[in-house]
């Protein structure tokens, strides 16, 4: 994945509102990584799916704001916009309460969709979407037909975390990304027991995946890439809540892997943008390039 410019990123799945203890959010992580993309100077294009009520008109009006396309956003006329409900623990660790059915369940192949990805370079997604046959059938329809790069942001989050579902996406993909509790999960299934380096490099393997990275929370995070493993063991700042810091250290690695940053470099800017997330509200608050490397330096 590493040195390639992508000329148009697409981003796949559920978008939503979270509903925080401080009131309701944006969320969902394909438009946690496409806000973070546009923050971050890049032009993704988010495909997903709306209710026809006031909550999907809310979030368009959000996204329009934030400067996103969203011509690929599909209104349901059954189904609901989605809305989360988010726990926080002693420790501001967010756990899901996720509705359903809602419009993101059933998003469908469109003639708009075949013509962007004509063009596309990287396709991220989610194993949440897969929940649901309607788009499930979408994504694979999408991901078997298209030649761009594959990544796939694993959330293993019961009960939608079917073995069959994730190992069907994780096959497909050419670059995984999971936390440390997902990674020993799934080695988990094949009776796999390792630290970190040894389990990130047999699920490489048995996936074929050319790239893995795995984040640790606060003690940041790992990649595997082109037969190396690299390690940060990130920042330490206050924490408001995690909601999103995940999707923001994605859309960071992402954008510098595709700059030729080197990975140490990039795994660096990345965790410091995590942290940065993790220690505003909600999972896409402001902030600038500045932020991030005064993080670094400190």
């Amino acid at each position: 994945m590493r040195n390639k410019k992508f000329n148009s990123i697409v981003c796949f799945g559920e978008v939503l509102w979270d509903m925080l203890p401080t009131g309701a959010k944006p969320g969902g992580a394909p438009l946690n990584v496409a806000i973070h993309l546009k923050k971050q100077g890049l032009n993704p294009l988010l495909i997903s799916k709306v209710g026809n009520d006031k909550d999907g008109e809310k979030l368009l009006e959000f996204l329009r704001n934030s400067g996103l396309n969203t011509n690929l956003i599909q209104t349901d006329n059954t189904f609901p916009t989605s809305q989360v409900l988010v726990h926080l623990d002693t420790y501001k660790n967010a756990t899901y309460e996720i509705c359903e059915p809602v419009a993101w369940d059933n998003i469908e192949i469109t003639q708009g969709i075949n013509d962007a990805l004509k063009n596309t370079g990287l396709i991220i997604y989610g194993s949440l979407a897969s929940r649901n046959k309607t788009t499930r059938k979408t994504l694979l329809q999408m991901l078997k037909t298209s030649s761009a790069t594959r990544l796939v942001d694993i959330n293993l989050r019961a009960p939608y975390d079917k073995r069959e579902w994730v190992e069907e996406l994780l096959r497909i993909s050419d670059f995984a990304k999971l936390n440390d509790d997902e990674l020993k999960i799934i080695a988990g299934w094949y009776v796999i027991n390792g630290d970190n380096p040894k389990l990130i490099k047999w699920l490489a393997n048995i996936y074929n995946c050319e790239t893995v990275c795995v984040t640790r929370g606060e003690n940041g995070a790992i990649i595997y890439s082109a037969g190396e493993v690299f390690e940060h063991n990130g920042f330490k700042v206050t924490v408001a809540d995690t909601v999103g810091a995940g999707d923001s250290f994605l859309a960071s690695l992402v954008n510098s892997l595709s700059k030729n940053i080197s990975v140490p470099e990039a795994l660096e800017k990345a965790c410091a943008t995590g942290a940065f997330v993790t220690s505003q509200n909600g999972a896409v608050p402001n902030y600038s390039e500045k932020d991030i490397q005064e993080l670094i330096r400190v």
